[in-house]
């Protein structure tokens, strides 16, 4: 009997799961948002559809989109451009691992917050030091997981190349390069959500248009709507580029496994 069941609970499509996690999802929004001390932190799922209409209708909502979006494209942009060769670097030269991996492990442990001052008073209240916090989140994630992929290629294949006569620089871009490739996309889901997550604290640097300090206006207003709603659209953000990263992982990496 049992095998009978599990059997047909195997067969069920990974659509149909993600239909009955929305419906789970969405009953227990409901439930707390019509609880007595729910309703005093979460509105209902029809309230927050109801300010999407509004602010999509009066057009204030694609400005604060469009200015998250940017910021967020333009720090992650920056830290994957800079993060792969300080990555490889660390990782095929001791010297350099020894000088810059100790600030680099220092630096990742100091939460967003606690810099912003300094970014501030560096570079201004204005885009530029938004972009800057949103960099060094994504770079530190980045370099971070860079750095281990490229440790960690099989030695195996290193060595093979050497006893086959192959050259430093042909092992670095015929062997590290694209054994690296998985931990490389990797490092991109987990930058574009460090980014993401470091952008409402990016925004306190004195924005005027952006989802976090949309959420942050309307938490502070306490319209629990538009407040779900920023949380809610952040979060959508995130999915589309965790499936577009995931996209481009089993194109380019599907002669081998990749790392989740």
């Amino acid at each position: 009997m049992n095998k009978k069941k599990e059997g047909f609970i195997n067969r069920i499509d990974h659509r149909v799961w993600l239909l009955i996690s929305f419906a789970l999802a969405i009953l227990i929004w409901v439930l707390i948002a019509n609880s007595e001390s729910g309703r005093l932190i979460f509105a209902n799922p029809i309230q927050v559809v109801k300010a999407l209409i509004k602010k999509v209708s009066d057009g204030t909502l694609w400005p604060h989109i469009y200015y998250s979006l940017t910021r967020v494209l333009i720090g992650f942009g920056l830290a994957f451009i800079v993060s792969i060769p300080v990555a490889f670097l660390m990782a095929w030269y001791e010297p350099v691992r020894n000088l810059i991996e100790p600030w680099i492990q220092f630096i990742r442990n100091i939460p967003p917050l606690a810099y912003i001052p300094l970014v501030v008073l560096g570079a201004g209240v204005g885009e530029t030091s938004k972009i800057i916090v949103i960099f060094i989140a994504a770079f530190l994630t980045l370099v971070i997981t860079i750095y281990q992929g490229v440790r960690n290629v099989d030695k195996t294949l290193i060595n093979a190349a050497r006893v086959l006569g192959a050259n430093e620089y042909q092992i670095f871009f015929k062997i590290i390069i694209p054994a690296s490739i998985p931990f490389i996309l990797v490092g991109s889901r987990l930058g574009l959500s460090a980014s993401l997550t470091t952008l409402i604290a990016a925004e306190l640097t004195g924005a005027s248009k952006g989802l976090g300090m949309f959420t942050r206006q309307a938490s502070s207003s306490f319209m629990l709507p538009e407040m779900l709603l920023g949380i809610i659209l952040i979060g959508i953000i995130g999915m589309i580029f965790e499936k577009i990263v995931r996209f481009l992982e089993r194109k380019l990496t599907g002669w081998q496994e990749t790392v989740e």
